[in-house]
């Protein structure tokens, strides 16, 4: 039941947009902080972009003026718009969200930025 959905990922070409979303249920998404964060094979996650209640934003340093995270609090959903995609950009993606004293993960989608 409290669990966090994921959709937009996909196969773009460099230069391209894909706009990401995580919808939540069983919880109010305004109350908490959530980051969008990516993995490649053999590597940590990563934070992206991470957006807290107040709207405030920030984002890594590879991402900044590409991609904006933003949150609809009405339709409880968080959206990363990553724009000007480059290669570097593949990797899986996850939502996440405050959870207690823990995380609430979603499953990950795939990016795929092709040359």
């Amino acid at each position: 039941q409290v669990q966090l959905v994921q959709s937009g990922g996909g196969l773009v070409q460099p230069g391209g947009s894909l706009r990401l979303s995580c919808a939540a249920s069983g919880i109010i998404f305004a109350n908490y902080p959530v980051g969008w964060y990516r993995q490649t094979p053999g590597n940590q996650r990563a934070l992206v972009a991470r957006i807290v209640s107040s709207g405030t934003t920030n984002y890594a340093d590879s991402v900044k003026g590409r991609f904006t995270i933003s949150r609809d609090n009405a339709k409880n959903v968080v959206y990363l718009q990553m724009n000007s995609l480059k290669p570097e950009d593949t990797a899986v993606y996850y939502c996440k969200s405050a959870y207690g004293f823990a995380e609430l993960w979603g499953p990950g989608t795939q990016v795929t930025v092709s040359s």
